[in-house]
């Protein structure tokens, strides 16, 4: 049996080495959807093993990625920047047929910096993988108050927000329409693609906590029929591979999906219910002069 197979709590660490294969192959920096799409199309993941959720409703696999890249820009393979652009360093770029023990020293490397290795048990070194915890203690804070927040805001108060945001994000004459009958459309906006073009765009709003399927893009796809050809489903739960897959089907009109990863990286870009802050990390290997 490999280590890590020995390793309760360690499924994320065989990520580690297609997390930087696919960044490789993107040319050295993807956004995580890119990234999360690139492993899943690497590994050949079905539609249900992408799709197995946590009681939280977010996608396990996607999950473990995630704390795949934690531990990979902790060890210095990938850049600590933005959460929105995840990229290579030199180091990185080096190791990208890291083994399958590789990835476990990374782990308890990071895990427990000062400590004997060989004394360590895999119950004191990993994380808590499978659990909602997220992947960063920096942002553990809002990144789990937001989306309580935003799921808990009534129906036409989610609206409401999602009005602000697409305004924030370049929209222009954005309405809440959503009535009865109305097959799902809940607003309308026009997006200036240049000084002599603009386009109508539909957006439906949806509080969710677990998934969404395909059946709901198609039946957006369906109320749109005659009105717009550009549409967003906005959400705060998640979409499924099928749902994604049939929002860009060859022949009908694209559909842009914005789950709640999307959404939180929006309101960070324009600073929508979130007011920036500056924090410090301590450069461990700065003192390892002075010892």
């Amino acid at each position: 049996m490999s280590q890590l197979g020995e390793w309760q709590g360690a499924q994320f660490a065989q990520y580690m080495a297609p997390v930087l294969q696919v960044l490789d192959r993107l040319g050295g920096s993807g956004r995580p959807r890119e990234v999360i799409r690139g492993v899943a199309d690497l590994l050949g993941l079905s539609t249900a093993q992408q799709d197995e959720a946590l009681p939280s409703g977010q996608s396990r696999f996607e999950h473990r990625v995630h704390w795949a890249r934690f531990y990979l820009v902790k060890a210095g393979y990938l850049e600590s920047g933005t959460r929105g652009v995840w990229t290579l360093t030199e180091h990185g770029r080096s190791q990208l047929n890291l083994s399958n023990e590789d990835a476990v020293a990374i782990v308890k490397a990071v895990s427990r910096p000062d400590r004997d290795d060989a004394t360590a048990s895999p119950e004191e070194v990993l994380p808590p993988v499978d659990t909602d915890a997220t992947p960063d203690p920096v942002i553990t804070d809002y990144r789990a108050e937001l989306p309580a927040i935003l799921q808990g805001l009534p129906p036409r108060g989610f609206e409401n927000f999602c009005k602000r945001l697409l305004r924030e994000a370049g929209f222009d004459d954005v309405e809440v329409t959503g009535r009865s009958g109305d097959g799902g459309i809940d607003g309308i906006g026009l997006l200036q693609v240049n000084p002599l073009v603009s386009v109508r765009v539909l957006f439906q709003a949806k509080r969710y906590q677990g998934s969404v399927g395909s059946s709901v893009v198609r039946d957006f796809r369906g109320a749109m029929a005659g009105r717009s050809d550009n549409g967003v489903i906005i959400t705060t739960g998640r979409f499924t591979a099928e749902a994604r897959r049939e929002a860009v089907r060859d022949g009908v009109p694209p559909i842009e999906l914005m789950d709640m990863d999307r959404l939180m990286e929006l309101c960070e870009r324009f600073e929508v219910g979130l007011r920036p802050v500056q924090t410090y990390e301590v450069d461990r290997t700065f003192f390892q002069q002075f010892s």
